[in-house]
């Protein structure tokens, strides 16, 4: 399984169609906020296609595009390449000269393709989202355990609680400590 890197935008112009696809990294299928942001700079736009993968939750849209010549040929790019944690959308502002479907599908596949020749791919790992709780004194320890794990949130009230996103041996560490997995995931492999 694999991810990419960093976020990458490419262009590319068929028969006077421009297709600007969009690469994000994603850490949740709430994908709203990404979309809103693409529409929000594209706003003439005709169609915004798109499909993502996270864990094991796969959505692609066609957004106006005739049934399954868009989304469907996105998300099957991102699945045979083995990507996850990855949202892919494909902003199309029509040119004039209609495609056909088998014109379309070539279309999403290809923008996405060529954007992917741009972007460094890196490993994931089987891993957890944890929600973890431990009292103060246990702190700094907690932090040493955790050292290169990636904390998504932190609250300090009786209790100290953190969600964290940690491998399997990292897990294996806490075992004395109130640890509550939230969900598996996959996380980069060096995280």
């Amino acid at each position: 399984m694999k991810t990419i890197k960093s976020n990458s935008i490419n262009e590319i112009i068929i028969k006077n169609s421009r297709f600007i696809n969009y690469l994000i990294k994603i850490d949740s299928p709430s994908i709203n906020n990404y979309l809103d942001e693409i529409k929000k700079n594209n706003p003439k736009a005709n169609h915004y296609c798109y499909g993502y993968i996270y864990n094991d939750i796969k959505h692609s849209s066609d957004d106006g595009e005739p049934t399954g010549t868009a989304g469907s040929p996105i998300l099957n790019v991102l699945e045979k390449n083995n990507l996850n944690n990855i949202l892919t959308v494909t902003v199309r502002y029509f040119g004039g000269i209609k495609l056909g479907a088998g014109g379309l599908i070539r279309a999403y596949t290809e923008s996405v393709t060529e954007n992917l020749k741009k972007v460094e791919l890196i490993e994931l790992n089987k891993g957890y989202k944890v929600e973890l709780n431990f009292n103060y004194s246990d702190e700094k320890q907690i932090n040493y355990i955790l050292n290169n794990s990636k904390i998504i949130d932190k609250s300090y009230n009786e209790n100290i609680k953190y969600i964290v996103l940690i491998k399997q041996d990292i897990l294996d560490k806490l075992h004395n400590y109130n640890t509550n997995i939230l969900e598996e995931i996959y996380i980069e492999k060096d995280s």
